[in-house]
């Protein structure tokens, strides 16, 4: 039963691309409908799929040669992050019904979306590095297209370009280091290469793991890679929720969290991956301090918060990595789409032209604000028990210095988060804005994820339970839920990064007063406005891969048919070397 949910849970999304597809643009209230129900169908299966989890192979198919068997495995990690990707995106969907009416296009954009949650349900529950590869490949194809959604629009399409480069150089890293094991295994099974880990030599998995972390940073925009995903800011608002929440960024901290047991012991790879993570986090939220599009801080903040859980694999706390990035797939959700709903209406991502619109958004603002809270680790909402677990864990198990960095970057979410929040919903109105409420299918999704950032906490104990019993290489300790909720309540550091937060929002709130220190951190302000200088590197890379591209156009006849028949060929050959064991 669980081989043939896998199968429904990655198909009926990509059937629904062609299906949507194939209706066409004349008809774009079947397309909506059809979206809706094929997106809502795989939510649904994926959630009956986790009653299905375990370690057993599900679904098994002998391929041959060096394609070995593709495999699929329900464990907890991997049935998790279907789920999430899958209801996370049917909620994108239905929001979408409102935000891209009208549109031209729905069948190109609804065909790429129902692709992209499907492949990153196939990524997360593969067992074969091959497949691992191709549908990390295919949400990267995915991203680009829908960043690049609005081709008319110079800034989406490079936005697009930025982040299709950018992550493949993750895309080089994972299939250099997935070489290199089958290299030494002879097998391209994952769950076989976690229990024989050992069989690779040294050096040899010394470079495997420094190559998963160089494609888990560029694939979650992590340092030094980080400043692609605030570019593609410039996709439809449901697209960045999606990207955001459910799919692409979420696929670099799961390379991190499955294969950690296997590179734990590797040279300073544990160290290595703090460091990314503590910078990730602090540079980031310094970014979303002083920016003003609504959805270019909400991006620096993915960032930020997407350092705490790499930050939080590095000391070794898969278990509230894994916890938090629940968490924050439910209450980012909820922000963006929240913040749509104000772009929808305003027709303006700038916050210093906003103000005063809670009151004519007045549901709006108080899911937002539910949201925010959430981010902001405020009591009793999901963000504040996932993310005081990784300091509990940074701080049993990490340097005292990163947990340090950690403490201090809570306090600045508190304090971005409050300043975003009474920029666009408080005070006094800075522009004449039209503004109303969000429409039905918007409230739909926006309530929904309301209600799982008030209560998705209480999942502790069974999502405890999930990962500790079906990942066997894992060491994840066996609790319940009162217990793992308990040990956040009792422990002092719980009410000291408490303080912390309280000061960051104090900070918001007397914020007059401390005009002296704004001042005299000014030119970090500036320095953090600028990216911190990555963006010149990043760029350097783009620029590199279209130069490099640039002189390849001689390949290239300008016949379509001899292209298509070269890369026919070339194909052909690859496979049949592949088949024949070569």
């Amino acid at each position: 039963m669980a081989g043939f949910l896998i199968l429904l849970t990655i198909g009926i999304p990509w059937l629904g691309a062609l299906v949507v597809w194939w209706v066409g643009d004349r008809h774009p209230k079947v397309e909506h409908t059809l979206a809706v129900i094929f997106s809502v169908v795989a939510g649904a299966v994926a959630l009956g799929l986790v009653s299905y989890n375990n370690f057993a192979e599900a679904l098994h198919q002998p391929v041959g040669g060096a394609f070995g068997d593709f495999t699929f495995i329900p464990d907890g990690l991997g049935v998790f992050l279907a789920a999430v990707a899958t209801v996370i995106g049917s909620l994108a969907v239905i929001f979408s019904v409102n935000y891209m009416s009208g549109e031209i296009g729905l069948g190109r954009y609804y065909a790429y979306v129902l692709l992209f949650i499907g492949a990153m349900a196939g990524l997360v529950l593969t067992s074969n590095f091959l497949l691992l590869f191709a549908f990390w490949e295919i949400t990267a194809l995915c991203s680009y297209a829908l960043i690049s959604f609005h081709n008319d629009d110079p800034k989406a399409v490079k936005g697009g370009i930025k982040a299709l480069i950018m992550t493949q150089v993750g895309g080089i890293g994972l299939l250099v280091g997935s070489l290199i094991i089958y290299s030494h295994t002879g097998s391209f099974d994952i769950r076989y290469f976690l229990t024989n880990y050992e069989n690779v030599p040294y050096v040899a998995l010394t470079v495997v793991a420094y190559c998963f972390l160089i494609a888990a940073a560029a694939k979650s925009a992590q340092f030094p890679f980080q400043t692609w995903l605030p570019d593609a800011m410039e996709a439809p608002t449901p697209i960045s929720a999606l990207i955001h929440a459910a799919t692409m960024v979420n696929a670099g901290v799961y390379l991190l969290a499955r294969f950690y047991p296997a590179f734990e012991y590797i040279p300073y790879w544990r160290t290595a991956v703090i460091v990314v993570g503590v910078l990730s986090a602090l540079m980031a939220a310094l970014m979303a301090l002083v920016g003003t599009d609504l959805k270019r801080v909400l991006a620096y903040s993915t960032i930020s918060q997407l350092g705490f859980m790499v930050y939080a694999i590095g000391v070794g706390g898969i278990f509230s990595s894994q916890f938090h990035l629940l968490s924050h797939s439910i209450f980012k959700a909820l922000l963006f789409l929240g913040a749509g709903a104000v772009i929808h209406t305003v027709g303006t991502r700038d916050m210093t032209k906003m103000g005063g619109l809670g009151k004519t958004m007045p549901f709006v603002r108080t899911v937002f604000v539910i949201g925010g809270l959430a981010l902001s680790g405020i009591p009793i909402l999901n963000g504040f028990w996932s993310k005081e677990l990784i300091l509990e864990s940074g701080l049993a198990e990490g340097p005292i210095g990163s947990y340090i960095i950690m403490l201090i970057v809570s306090g600045l979410t508190a304090l971005y988060t409050f300043r975003c929040m009474w920029m666009v919903f408080y005070g006094k109105p800075r522009s004449e804005l039209h503004s109303h409420d969000a429409p039905l299918a918007m409230g739909i999704s926006l309530a929904l994820l309301a209600v799982g950032t008030l209560f998705s906490w209480l999942l502790a104990g069974p999502f405890n339970r999930m990962l500790s019993m079906t990942l066997p290489t894992h060491v994840i300790n066996l609790k319940e839920g009162t217990a793992i909720l308990g040990d956040v309540l009792l422990e002092p550091s719980t009410y000291l990064a408490l303080l912390v937060i309280g000061l960051g929002i104090a900070a918001w709130r007397w914020r007059k007063s401390l005009q002296g220190v704004v001042k005299f951190l000014g030119v970090f302000g500036e320095e953090a406005a600028a990216g911190f200088g990555f963006e010149d590197l990043n760029q350097g890379i783009v620029k590199l891969v279209q130069s490099g591209a640039e002189g390849l156009r001689i390949t290239q006849t300008g016949l379509l048919s001899w292209n298509v028949l070269a890369i026919a060929v070339g194909l052909a050959i690859v496979l049949v070397f592949l088949a024949l064991g070569a």
